[in-house]
């Protein structure tokens, strides 16, 4: 048994054998065709004529328009972008509002170029802005734009300002409140002699001159007692001449004049007279109304010892420019820029 089991694997492992050495022969078989295909299918890509290019059909010709005289002054290439029509604004059509009333401006501010103001609604935190008159007298606000305000007090622009808020629906029930920061559209200017000459800013009400004369500090001692008042209307300018002594004396205020932006006042200095020889003190004087030559003696203290009151000479300017001697007599009414003279009594 034992012989038999070692045969029947000697003949397994023989038959192994076999196979292997068949299949080894077989690739060298495939690698020998290899070999010789291989070169012969080279040399006869090589050798094969190219094909021959057909001939191409002539086009048609395209028949072209004619040519525009457009076309002709600037031709423009096909594949060229023709660049977009421009596009329009839209037209934004006036925002009709209600004018303010003489009693407003009366009362209130009127707005103008210059002021600055500022606007706020109520629980809208993003709308609130510190904003300039502008020339064209209309402030932009946050999502409406140029609001028209010239002329018209800041209550009247809340009201604007809410209206249009409600009406484009932006805010339910808008409450806006509009301050006015920096008074600049109203000013006067104060000149002469007053304590504070310069230019002053118009605030809420009604001016008058008294008023803005006060905010001046008030005329000095040399100052006139009248005062000048300069306005330009429709560019024909206006003067006004105002007793302030008149004015307080009578009660009658309605000679006060308002005072508009714009304004000018001019305080000149008082009228002078002069007085040298023998007084105890000569020198230059404020005239006053109805002094006579007996009153501006005393104010110069009297005539001296040596001086005379029976031969006071007054020297007064005529309209040439010229001096005119004019003989003094105690109850003579004294003018602006007389000059007196008391001459040395002759005992």
């Amino acid at each position: 048994m034992q012989n038999a089991s070692e045969v029947v694997s000697a003949v397994r492992v023989s038959n192994r054998t076999k196979r292997f050495a068949l299949g080894v022969a077989l690739l060298a078989l495939s690698a020998a065709s290899l070999t010789l295909v291989l070169p012969l299918a080279a040399e006869a890509q090589q050798t094969k004529p190219a094909p021959k290019p057909r001939a191409a059909k002539p086009a048609a010709p395209v028949q072209q328009p004619a040519p525009t005289p457009e076309a002709v002054v600037s031709p423009r290439p096909a594949n060229e972008l023709q660049p977009p029509a421009p596009i329009a604004p839209p037209r934004e059509e006036p925002i009709a509002f209600e004018a303010g009333t003489a009693e407003e401006a009366a009362l209130g501010y009127p707005l103008g170029v210059g002021d600055v103001v500022r606007v706020s609604v109520y629980q809208q935190p993003d709308m609130a802005t510190d904003i300039r008159v502008s020339e064209l007298g209309t402030i932009t606000v946050p999502l409406l734009g140029p609001v028209p305000v010239a002329g018209v007090t800041a209550k009247r622009v809340e009201d604007r300002i809410a209206s249009l808020l409600k009406s484009r629906g932006l805010v339910r029930d808008p409450q806006v409140i509009v301050t006015v920061l920096q008074f600049k559209s109203r000013q006067v200017s104060v000149l002469g002699f007053v304590s504070r000459p310069g230019r002053y800013a118009l605030e809420e009400g009604t001016y008058r001159l008294t008023d803005v004369l006060a905010l001046a500090g008030g005329t000095l001692l040399d100052g006139a007692d009248t005062v000048t008042l300069v306005r330009t209307i429709g560019g024909k300018t206006q003067k006004l001449e105002i007793d302030l002594p008149s004015l307080f004396k009578s009660g009658d205020f309605s000679a006060n004049p308002v005072i508009l932006g714009g304004d000018s006042i001019y305080v000149a200095r008082a009228p002078l007279f002069y007085i040298y020889g023998e007084v105890n003190r000569p020198g230059m004087f404020r005239l006053d109304k109805d002094i006579n030559l007996m009153q501006a003696l005393s104010m110069g203290g009297g005539v001296t010892q040596r001086g005379t009151e029976k031969n006071v000479q007054i020297r007064r300017r005529n309209a040439n420019g010229d001096y005119d001697m004019v003989k003094g007599a105690l109850n003579e009414r004294i003018q602006p820029n007389d000059v007196i003279f008391v001459r040395e009594s002759l005992f």
